[in-house]
C-alpha cells in the first residue's frame, strides 16, 4: 500500500464553536469546552483511508514541557469504543478521501492552549502532521466537570452573559450600576492565558503550574492574585481609594473589564490606574467566565475589614461625634468579591457550590495578596479553619462594631448598641436586572440558636445587643432628595419606649467619608441640645446639609457619615447611631431612535441636566456595550454645560449581537464625576 497522505484538514472553528458555546469569541481559532466531542475533517491525497491497513493517531500537548505524567500531554490512537477518562478519536464517516473524526478531551483535562498533531502510519511507515491548535476551557455544560451547574439560566448568566449590575451605594440606599464584562470580546481570552502565564507560580515551575489548571479552586486563586498588582507580580489593577486619581482613571469612571484588561496588555502588563472593590471584582470575574468558571459579582453591605482578627471593630469618637482616634479596622459602606461555583475535593463533603474569591489587596493569604477561594458555606457555618481564608471573610460579614464614646474627663463609656455588619448581601438575580439578597447564604437569622451555635464554633461572643425595647432609641432619617446640587435635612429621631419623662442630650455631626469608611472634613454639625421626650414620645433634632458646605468637601464616592450621639441623664447611657448617606448623581436619559436590528445601523440619543449652580466643564461621554459598540465610544463636549442646562448628543450604533443587549454610558467632568446609566436594548436578528 502507498503511504497515507494528509492533504488539508478543517479544525470547523464555526460548526464547533457554536456547539460549544464558544462562538462569540470570534471564529478565527477553535475554541472547546473540556469533556466535549468536537469533530474535524481530515482529506487524504491519493487514497482514503483505510482500517486495518492504516493506523492514524493524535497527540495533544500544553505548557512548555508537557508530559503525560503530569497530564499536559496525551498520545491516543483511533478507537471504537472510547474511554470518557482520557482523550479519545473516534471516526464518524468517510466519504473517498475524506474522513472525519469526532474528538474529545477528559472533563478533568488542564485547560489552555493545545497544540495537536496527526500521526499517519502505514506499513509501519509514518509522516507526522501539525494539524493546528486549540483553547480549552473548563465546561460547566459536563455533569462531571468541576465546574458543573445545573440549570441552564444560571449557566446563561454566570457564564454566557457579557453585562451585569453591581451594586453599590449603602445599606439605606442601595443602587446597581452596569458593567460590560465583555469576557468574549476580542483579544480578551488571549489576555486571560497570559495572565495564567506571568504569573508567579507559572514562573517559578511551569511544568507544575501547568499541570494543576484542570482545577478551578487552583485557578481562582491565582487570578485572585493577578487581578491586584500588590505582589509586584505584573498584577492587572492598581488599587486606590485617597481621592488622588489624576495620573489615572478614577474608579468611578469604569463601565467595563474590556478596556482595563485591554491597556493591561497595551502597556507590557503594567498595572492600570485606578482600582477598587468593585472594578478588582469585575475584571476577576470577567477572567473566570472567559476561561468558563460560573462567577458573580457579590456586594457586602457595611463590610468589616478585620486587621487584628479579633472579630471587634472598635471605634472612637469624643462627645461630639468626631472621630477620636485612628483605628485601621475599618467599615466599608460596601465591598464587593466574586463568588465562583465549583466542587471542593480538597475538602470534606458538603462544601462545593459558590465560593468567594476576593480580588481586592486587603491581607495577605499564604504570603500573597489573594483571598480564597473560601466555600460560602464555611463562611455560614463559622468552620475557620477550612481552606481558604475564611475567618477574614467571616469578620467581613459578621464583625462587631463597639462605639467607645471619649469624655471630657478622660473617661471612656461604651454604646450600649452597635451597628450591623454584613447587611444585604447582594447579586444581580439570574435572567433579570432586579436585586437578589443572598444573605442567607451567609449567615443564620440573627438571635437564632443556629447563629449561637456558629459564633460558639468561632470562639465569638456576640457583644452587641440587639434592637432594645426599653429606654431611648435612637437612629437618623434623611429628608426626602439628597442630590447633588441641593442642600438636605437629617434628623436624630429619639424614640422614648418608657412610661415617663426622659431628658436626653443630642449632638448631630456630618463628614465626608469615603468609601473605604476614612473620615475627611466636617460638613455639618449642631450644638449639643438637652431635649425632654414625653413617655412613649418621640422627637426630632434637625440637622441641615448644605451644597456650599459639602460641594468641595465630597470625595468621588459622594458619601457623608452621618453620627448621632444621645446621653440619657437618667442612666448615664450613651447611644450612638451612625448612617451613611450618599449624594445622588443626576440620572443619564438613553433614546433609542430606530427599529432595532443586527447589522443595521441603529441611534442612540443620550442627555443630561446639569443640577449644580456651576457650569460643567471638560465633559466626557463614554459609552459601550458588548454587541453594540465597537470598544468605547468617547464623546466629548466642545462647550460648558451651564447650570439646569441640558448636555445631549446622538451616535450611531451598528449592533453585532442579536436578543438582550446592554448599552452603558458614562459621563465625566470637573464637578460630577462617575456619573452612570444604562439601557436595555433588545436587538432583532437579521432576516435570512
Amino acid at each position: 500500500f502507498a503511504d497515507l497522505v494528509l492533504e488539508a484538514w478543517d479544525l470547523h472553528c464555526d460548526r464547533n464553536g457554536r456547539e460549544h458555546r464558544t462562538a462569540d469569541m470570534g471564529c478565527t481559532q477553535l475554541v472547546l469546552r473540556r469533556g466535549q466531542p468536537f469533530s474535524i475533517t481530515l482529506r487524504f491525497s491519493g487514497r482514503g483511508y483505510q482500517e486495518g491497513v492504516d493506523k492514524l493517531s493524535f497527540n495533544v500537548e500544553t505548557g512548555p514541557c508537557p508530559s503525560e505524567t503530569s497530564g499536559t500531554s496525551s498520545h491516543f490512537v483511533m478507537s471504537d469504543c472510547p474511554e470518557e477518562s482520557c482523550w479519545s478519536a473516534v471516526i464518524q464517516q468517510q466519504d473517498g478521501e475524506s474522513l472525519s473524526v469526532s474528538l474529545c478531551s477528559p472533563p478533568n483535562a488542564r485547560i489552555g492552549r493545545y497544540n495537536m498533531t496527526l500521526e499517519a502510519c502505514t506499513d509501519y511507515q509514518g509522516s507526522s502532521y501539525q494539524i493546528g491548535h486549540f483553547i480549552l476551557l473548563f465546561n460547566p455544560w459536563h455533569p462531571e466537570d468541576a465546574v458543573f451547574m445545573r440549570d441552564e439560566n444560571e449557566r446563561r448568566e454566570y457564564v454566557l452573559s457579557q453585562h451585569g449590575l453591581i451594586y453599590q451605594g449603602t445599606c439605606d440606599y442601595i443602587f446597581s450600576v452596569p458593567w460590560n464584562f465583555g469576557q468574549f470580546e476580542d483579544d480578551i481570552l488571549a489576555i486571560c492565558l497570559n495572565m495564567l502565564d506571568i504569573n508567579p507560580k507559572h514562573l517559578r515551575d511551569q511544568n507544575r503550574d501547568c499541570s494543576r489548571r484542570n482545577d478551578p479552586v487552583y485557578i481562582g486563586r491565582v487570578i485572585s492574585a493577578m487581578v491586584n498588582c500588590n505582589d509586584e507580580d505584573r498584577g492587572v489593577l492598581f488599587g486606590r481609594w485617597d481621592n488622588r486619581y489624576e495620573d489615572g482613571m478614577s474608579p468611578m469612571a469604569w463601565i467595563g473589564s474590556v478596556d482595563i484588561l485591554k491597556r493591561w496588555k497595551k502597556f507590557g502588563c503594567q498595572p492600570v490606574k485606578y482600582g477598587q472593590c468593585w472594578v478588582f471584582a469585575a475584571v476577576a470575574c470577567t477572567v473566570m467566565r472567559c476561561l468558563g468558571i460560573p462567577s458573580r459579582v457579590v456586594t457586602n453591605y457595611n463590610s468589616a475589614h478585620d486587621t487584628n482578627a479579633n472579630l471587634t471593630i472598635d471605634r472612637y469618637v469624643n462627645e461630639k461625634g468626631e472621630q477620636a482616634r485612628y483605628s485601621w479596622d475599618k467599615i466599608w459602606n460596601f465591598h464587593c468579591w466574586v463568588e465562583s461555583w465549583m466542587a471542593r475535593p480538597d475538602l470534606a463533603a458538603g462544601y462545593d457550590g459558590w465560593q468567594v474569591l476576593d480580588p481586592t489587596p486587603q491581607e495577605k493569604s499564604e504570603g500573597v495578596y489573594c483571598c480564597g477561594p473560601a466555600p460560602v458555606k464555611a463562611i455560614k457555618e463559622g468552620d475557620m479553619l477550612l481552606k481558604y481564608d475564611i475567618p477574614f471573610i467571616f469578620a467581613e460579614v459578621n464583625a462587631d462594631v463597639v462605639y467607645w464614646v471619649l469624655q471630657g474627663d478622660g473617661m471612656q463609656k461604651q454604646s450600649i448598641r452597635s451597628s450591623d455588619v454584613g447587611k444585604y448581601i447582594s447579586t444581580k438575580s439570574v435572567g433579570r436586572d432586579s436585586r437578589e439578597d443572598i444573605t442567607h447564604n451567609y449567615k443564620y437569622p440573627e438571635g437564632s440558636e443556629e447563629e449561637r451555635a456558629v459564633f460558639e464554633k468561632a470562639e465569638h461572643q456576640k457583644k452587641s445587643i440587639g434592637e432594645e425595647d426599653e429606654g431611648l432609641h435612637l437612629r437618623i432619617k434623611v429628608s426626602e432628595g439628597a442630590n447633588k446640587g441641593s442642600d438636605f435635612d437629617v434628623f436624630a429621631v429619639i424614640n422614648n419606649n418608657t412610661d415617663e419623662e426622659r431628658v436626653c442630650r443630642v449632638t448631630l455631626c456630618a463628614r465626608a467619608t469615603s468609601h473605604n469608611g476614612t473620615l475627611g472634613p466636617q460638613c455639618g454639625l449642631t450644638d449639643p441640645a438637652d431635649i425632654d421626650i414625653e413617655p412613649r414620645g418621640e422627637k426630632r433634632v434637625p440637622l441641615r446639609i448644605l451644597y456650599e458646605t459639602y460641594r468641595d468637601k465630597l470625595t468621588q464616592d459622594n458619601l457623608i457619615k452621618v453620627v448621632a450621639l444621645l446621653n440619657d441623664h437618667q442612666t448615664g447611657d450613651v447611644l450612638v447611631a451612625v448612617r451613611d448617606i450618599y449624594v445622588e448623581n443626576p440620572p443619564i436619559k438613553i433614546r433609542i431612535l430606530g427599529e432595532p436590528m443586527q447589522n443595521r445601523k441603529l441611534v442612540a440619543e443620550i442627555s443630561l441636566v446639569n443640577p449644580l449652580a456651576v457650569p460643567l466643564n471638560g465633559c466626557v461621554f463614554v459609552v459601550e456595550g458588548t454587541g453594540l459598540t465597537d470598544g468605547q465610544l468617547v464623546k466629548e463636549l466642545e462647550e460648558p454645560v451651564e447650570p439646569q442646562a441640558e448636555a445631549k448628543f446622538r451616535m450611531d450604533l451598528m449592533p453585532r449581537l442579536s436578543g438582550l443587549q446592554k448599552l452603558m454610558v458614562d459621563f465625566e467632568s470637573d464637578h460630577l464625576t462617575g456619573v452612570k446609566g444604562y439601557r436595555n436594548v433588545i436587538i432583532a436578528p437579521q432576516p435570512m
